[in-house]
């Protein structure tokens, strides 16, 4: 019984080293194993097993980290921009959803250690456990290679969420870019209609962003307010492409005009010319006569 207890002790040690090494490689750096775990230990699973060490405190430093690298982004990226302007591109960036996002993409929530109770709701992927992962693991970097290699993950990770926010409208959310363009569209004020699917413990939403009684997106998320974002990029991108293809058609009309107008004008120019044209010949036809000369 010892020898089956070990064997599967080694195996699931060969699994998680497994693990931790798919996870560096996306990470593209090689941490501290006692730190890794650490980073990747969900408070419910730590409870579970004894009051093991949690990644709180680890998500703590990550968060600050992220914060300072990105707050100096923005400010040496947009050196025309007031504190305020600054301040909610920082939370555009910086924001349990947008983190979570990131998360997802590296997959992290098939590394973390959950509770068993966390495991059966879905914990893998609820923004709030991707997000203070996600802040944990960049703490982990900062500790074991420095600011400067955690400075790079932070860039490889968000600057392109950072690009993405600084395309947004004056509020730097979805929904709030959204109500800027159709109010300046004349549209109206825009509804999201909001169905559930799933048990209580895993639902999905999905939303539809509906302006003046048309729906111009739709999306879905693990929360309403997720689902309500997405339709609104959607809707927002549906109705930015129709405005811009309208302009792109006034601005060709404009010029088709400018042209015609520049042709009459032109032809206007030479029309009115013809007549002093030739008053200016005549004379010098008569006096080049002979007949007028003998005479």
């Amino acid at each position: 019984m010892s020898d089956v207890k070990a064997d599967s002790a080694a195996k699931k040690h060969a699994d998680t080293a497994s693990s931790h090494t798919l996870l560096e490689g996306r990470l593209g750096y090689h941490l501290e194993s006692a730190l890794l775990v650490r980073a990747l230990t969900h408070r419910s699973y730590a409870y579970e097993n004894g009051g093991l060490p949690t990644n709180e405190r680890l998500e703590f430093l990550g968060d600050s980290v992220l914060g300072l690298v990105v707050t100096d982004t923005l400010y040496t990226t947009h050196p025309d921009l007031p504190e305020g302007q600054l301040a909610k591109l920082r939370a555009a960036v910086v924001n349990s959803r947008a983190l979570a996002e990131v998360g997802r993409g590296l997959e992290l929530g098939s590394f973390i250690r959950l509770g068993r109770g966390e495991e059966g709701t879905g914990g893998r992927d609820k923004a709030s456990i991707l997000a203070d992962t996600l802040e944990a693991v960049i703490g982990a970097v900062y500790l074991d290679q420095g600011l400067d290699a955690a400075s790079e993950l932070v860039h490889r990770l968000f600057d392109p969420l950072i690009e993405k926010s600084s395309n947004l409208g004056a509020g730097l959310d979805w929904k709030t870019s959204l109500q800027e363009l159709t109010a300046t569209e004349g549209l109206g004020v825009p509804e999201y209609l909001v169905t559930e699917t799933g048990p209580d413990h895993e639902k999905t939403f999905t939303a539809a962003a509906r302006v003046g009684g048309v729906s111009y997106g739709t999306g879905t998320g693990r929360s309403k307010k997720e689902a309500e974002q997405q339709a609104a990029e959607s809707a927002w991108r549906s109705i930015r492409a129709d405005a811009d293809e309208r302009a792109k058609k006034a601005e060709e009309a404009a010029g088709q005009l400018a042209v015609e107008t520049a042709k009459k004008a032109k032809e206007a120019a030479e029309q009115a010319a013809e007549p002093a044209t030739e008053a200016a010949e005549q004379p010098a036809e008569e006096s080049a006569d002979p007949s007028s000369a003998s005479a």
